[in-house]
């Protein structure tokens, strides 16, 4: 994400809304998001659909970790080799069906 330029990509919601197109298309060719303004308060942010997606990503890789870091913590996890032995012991409840 690119440092927000005062001078250019802030603006007040009725001027956004009579020149979309313009900024749309500057949006896409710079890449700078743009925050909207109203009753000069910052009301929104737009972004290009891949810095969105940049984002979504990175969101969801950070709740991944804090995830597994808080499943480590309160002893949901397994070592390598408690893995093995409970994937070997599915394994061989499979194998005994199957027969």
């Amino acid at each position: 994400m690119s440092k927000i330029r005062i001078s250019n990509d802030i603006v007040p919601v009725g001027e956004f809304k009579t020149s979309i197109a313009k900024y749309l298309k500057n949006l896409n060719e710079t890449g700078h998001h743009l925050v909207i303004t109203q009753n000069g308060r910052p009301a929104g942010v737009l972004v290009t659909p891949n810095e969105y997606d940049n984002l979504v990503y990175k969101q969801q890789f950070v709740s991944s970790i804090q995830k597994g870091i808080h499943d480590i913590e309160s002893k949901k996890s397994y070592t390598t080799k408690q893995l093995k032995n409970e994937l070997s012991k599915v394994r061989k409840s499979k194998s005994k069906v199957r027969q």
